[in-house]
């Protein structure tokens, strides 16, 4: 029986990552973005070999009604990857409303919203497991990035607390919070930026996105069956 991950945000960085990984271990993937329908494409022209079924998905999930266009299209499911997101930088004396509205809807409303629709398929399995991918931020905060630390730290306590009230469903929840990843969040800074942050960072590296998807690829699998409500970072010993 195919097994079918539903990953948010998959045409950005991480999100291919994770389902090219997903799709490696034999996963049906359901491949949601919202602007970026060219990189959905080609993530499908590369994972096609390996012979799931692979379904794209447009939505905004920075609307209200984003999440539920998204679920209508979801039937057999059995692990959720909440990927989708944007960063916010800015002094927080400078944050406009509609920015802050936009930012609660794609990393808090929505994925709560999304996840209530969908916990009857996963339960239908009579298992499941939900990923979030949070952030480093998430877990220590940042200045210049309060906003975006705000609803970074409220995806955790999501993840702990939904993880206490599936756990007699045996759905399974937790959350990765990446550190300092190699994508394009990180092209605008400068060389000199860069180096300070590895200085900083024992392992002496940036991480990459497929080390992001293999603790997601964990904590979905079987190899992680007595692990809920955790968050995984993986942040090279930064700032731990």
């Amino acid at each position: 029986m195919k097994k079918f991950a539903l990953v948010t945000g998959a045409s950005g960085a991480i999100g291919k990552a994770i389902s090219m990984k997903l799709a490696s271990e034999g996963y049906s993937l359901y491949l949601h973005f919202n602007q970026n329908e060219k990189g959905v494409e080609e993530l499908v022209d590369q994972i096609e070999h390996l012979g799931g079924e692979y379904i794209p998905i447009k939505a905004n999930l920075a609307s209200k009604s984003g999440y539920l266009e998204l679920a209508a299209n979801i039937f057999s499911l059995d692990a959720i990857v909440h990927n989708a997101g944007n960063a916010l930088y800015g002094l927080v004396e400078d944050l406009e409303e509609n920015d802050l509205e936009e930012l609660i809807q794609i990393h808090v409303v929505s994925p709560l919203m999304l996840t209530k629709k969908l916990i009857p398929k996963l339960r239908a399995k009579g298992s499941g497991s939900i990923v979030t991918v949070s952030s480093i931020w998430g877990q220590t905060g940042a200045s210049y990035e309060v906003a975006y630390s705000t609803v970074k730290g409220a995806q955790i306590a999501f993840a702990k607390a939904l993880s206490k009230e599936l756990a007699s469903s045996k759905i399974r929840v937790n959350a990765v919070a990446p550190g300092a990843i190699q994508t394009p969040m990180v092209e605008g800074f400068t060389n000199e930026e860069i180096k300070g942050i590895t200085e900083d960072i024992p392992s002496g590296r940036l991480g990459s996105a497929e080390e992001v998807a293999s603790s997601v690829e964990f904590l979905l699998s079987e190899k992680s069956s007595y692990i809920t409500g955790q968050v995984l970072a993986v942040n090279g010993g930064w700032l731990t």
